[in-house]
């Protein structure tokens, strides 16, 4: 799978075609028509991409898109509305959306546009936080610009968690974004954890009885 794709608009015409067009593209895709439904499973797992309508039932989507610019930060947003004038586009590029398409749209433009995002996403950008940066392009870390010596699973997990900074990470998630299964009674996702932490990347905080943060600060 290329990334999840959550997708937050109430019209089920619409959120069916698209999840049909992104999941011919190998993009895993979950639908919502409430702000409610949304929020609640961010919990259970964070998407790399929110297709986000604006007029919702329940509210607007411009703040479901603060609230993840501001909570989840590595989520990419694309706004889909009908508002589609230049100051309402403004509007929501402002507040941080990654792109912004006006209904009606032609659906193989915004598959398209996704999976830009998402290899944009996915790609060869560094990621630094604090001494610590990590680079997909060569899949080097360095501390203080020493190299750390980490192995593929140690630098999926490590990325994975600077790309979701500040976010309480159920182990179950964890478990599942970066090997594939959730099994409560392993010690894997622990002992990387203990690795990453012996070389110095103090940021993990434990969560007890949830999982783990990613701090900024470490």
């Amino acid at each position: 799978m290329k990334g999840t794709v959550y997708i937050l608009e109430d019209d089920v015409n619409i959120s069916g075609l698209v999840k049909f067009s992104l999941e011919r593209e190998k993009i895993r895709c979950k639908c919502f028509t409430t702000i409610k439904d949304f929020q609640n499973e961010l919990v259970n797992e964070i998407p790399d991409l929110a297709l986000l309508d604006i007029m919702l039932p329940d509210g607007s989507g411009l703040d479901v898109l603060k609230d993840l610019k501001a909570y989840y930060p590595s989520v990419s947003c694309i706004m889909l509305s009908a508002l589609g004038q230049e100051a309402d586009k403004v509007i929501g590029l402002n507040l941080g959306a990654d792109d912004y398409i006006s209904k009606p749209f032609g659906v193989m433009e915004l598959t398209a546009r996704v999976n830009a995002s998402l290899r944009r996403k996915n790609g060869n950008g560094v990621i630094r936080i604090g001494e610590l940066a990590l680079d997909s392009s060569t899949m080097t870390v360095t501390l203080g610009g020493e190299k750390l010596d980490l192995n593929k699973k140690e630098f999926e997990l490590l990325k994975y968690c600077m790309q979701n900074t500040e976010v309480v990470l159920p182990r179950d998630v964890l478990l599942n974004e970066i090997w594939g299964y959730v099994d409560s009674e392993t010690r894997t996702l622990d002992n990387h954890i203990a690795r990453l932490r012996k070389l110095g990347i103090s940021n993990f905080e434990t969560v007890f009885g949830v999982g783990y943060k990613f701090r900024k600060n470490g």
